[in-house]
């Protein structure tokens, strides 16, 4: 069988009882996650614009309202992400948009999300080491549509081939430029969980995919990935579960700069709200991958008014609002919150620094792309020197075995925020693993952490119980509550 037949054979086929308990119990917690994040979306002014040119969450064309859940919900960097990649914004997007026509109950809305989760995550991992990472590997949003719509449907394997074949036939390359300095950013997850949605309609028309599109010569992986995995898309079905690797976003921040927010906070705790005039200097330091991000970022940032799109990928901007609130939301993203002097003079005050520790702590450990390391052993090399410093091959360390089982997983993403005031006092916070991310202590408690998630975005208490049992619950009951989840009425 070819990479894609095996993989869809098996989703295809995938049953709620053949879910562990704690993996349904990460589902739960992703629902919490990502209406917490499209209802972030839906209360920024970025929210209206969404809202004028894709239409409203839910509405009479079951692919414009996933469309419109995934860029809702994804913009803000406030989504999950997983060994490998932004999960949610398609895999639970789709498969909400699915709930009424296809009369999902809780059991196949859950089924659903899993099984999108781990083709979508699989099909990234074998290409995560590759130029595309994050939201910028758009193929992460196209599997993960069309495996939630698929599933959803009770569809065929074939189907679900041929579908995957045809949209990784035509995935698309993201251009950075676009999506940092222009509004292009918003539509990021909207565009590719589209192209997944139509593939499957293609499909059913009856449109053939190659069914070796990823591991040919001149296939996908060949295309995508600088070093191709392809044993990650099979190994280890239905034992090994990517989505024991979903991390959940507590602040909408970008790619590590989450740490640097959490540890702003804990120094804001310290010592009270600060300002522009009380500060000499801010060091964040962190891995290069968070360097990398902020390079990519940074030269966008001059431009007036500022730009939402490139604020969200940085670091200077979260932490200084972290530092002077103590807190970081959707809010802070709003024009005259990002155009503030005094928010820009504090931002101005911070400066990033690589920590060759952190580095080698994040290749360590599973997400974002450790795991890949160790599958991939001396091929990643050429990889590693390419993340622009020469030295980054010495910082992986000795060898370790790749993991028969994501149930212990981390994700280490570290940052040490150092806070020098103008009086001489010096305040320093280290984190290493977010909250809500796999192998932090909270992380246990994910539901309890989501709940507050989605309360902080004004979503009611009655939902939070509702999600506790929701496999327990009828298609009707799971329409009429997500529906007012989203949106409250």
């Amino acid at each position: 069988m070819y990479l894609l037949e095996e993989l869809c054979e098996w989703a295809a086929a995938l049953a709620f009882d053949d879910i562990p308990d704690r993996v349904v119990d990460l589902a739960k917690s992703q629902i919490l996650s990502q209406i917490s994040a499209i209802r972030a979306g839906l209360s920024h002014t970025n929210g209206d614009r969404i809202i004028s040119a894709l239409g409203e969450p839910f509405q009479t064309d079951r692919n414009m309202s996933a469309t419109a859940l995934a860029s809702l919900g994804s913009w803000l960097h406030f989504d999950d992400t997983a060994y490998a990649g932004h999960l949610g914004s398609s895999t639970v997007a789709v498969a909400l948009a699915c709930t009424k026509d296809l009369n999902l109950d809780g059991r196949s809305l859950l089924t659903a999300i899993v099984a999108a989760n781990e083709c979508a995550a699989r099909i990234t991992a074998a290409a995560t080491l590759g130029p595309l990472r994050g939201q910028l590997a758009a193929h992460t949003s196209i599997a993960g549509a069309i495996a939630a719509r698929f599933h959803a449907e009770n569809a065929p394997a074939r189907l679900w081939v041929d579908a995957f074949g045809l949209a990784l036939s035509m995935a698309p390359w993201m251009v950075p430029h676009g999506l940092m300095g222009s509004d292009a950013r918003l539509l990021t997850c909207a565009g590719p969980v589209r192209m997944g949605l139509d593939a499957c309609d293609y499909a059913r028309s009856g449109l053939r995919g190659a069914p070796d599109v990823l591991e040919h010569a001149n296939g996908f992986l060949a295309r995508f990935a600088s070093v191709s995995l392809p044993a990650e898309v099979t190994t280890g079905l239905g034992h090994r579960w990517h989505t024991d690797t979903l991390s959940f976003k507590v602040y909408p921040a970008g790619p590590g700069t989450d740490a640097a927010v959490e540890a702003a906070i804990q120094v804001h705790h310290a010592a009270g709200a600060l300002r522009e005039e009380d500060v000499a200097e801010i060091v964040v330091a962190v891995s290069q991958y968070t360097v990398l991000i902020e390079k990519a970022a940074a030269t966008y940032i001059g431009a007036s008014p500022r730009p939402m799109n490139a604020l969200v990928s940085t670091t200077p901007y979260p932490v200084a609002c972290a530092l002077m609130n103590g807190k970081l939301s959707a809010r802070d993203y709003e024009q005259d919150k990002m155009d503030d002097p005094g928010r820009i003079g504090l931002s101005s005050k911070v400066r990033i620094e690589h920590n060759a520790e952190m580095t080698a702590s994040l290749f360590g450990s599973c997400a974002p792309f450790g795991e890949a390391l160790r599958q991939a052993g001396d091929r990643a090399i050429p990889w590693l020197k390419g993340l622009g410093r020469a030295d980054m091959s010495d910082l992986l360390g000795a060898s370790r075995r790749p993991m028969s089982s994501y149930e212990n997983a981390t994700k280490v993403t570290p940052a040490r925020v150092t806070v020098t005031t103008r009086t001489g006092r010096t305040l320093a916070r280290q984190v290493d693993i977010p909250s809500g991310s796999c192998g932090s202590p909270s992380r246990v408690q994910h539901h309890d952490l989501m709940a507050k998630k989605f309360l902080g975005t004004g979503g009611s208490a009655d939902f939070v119980d509702f999600v506790r049992t929701i496999e327990t619950h009828s298609a009707d009951d799971i329409t009429r509550m997500i529906s007012a989840a989203v949106r409250n009425p």
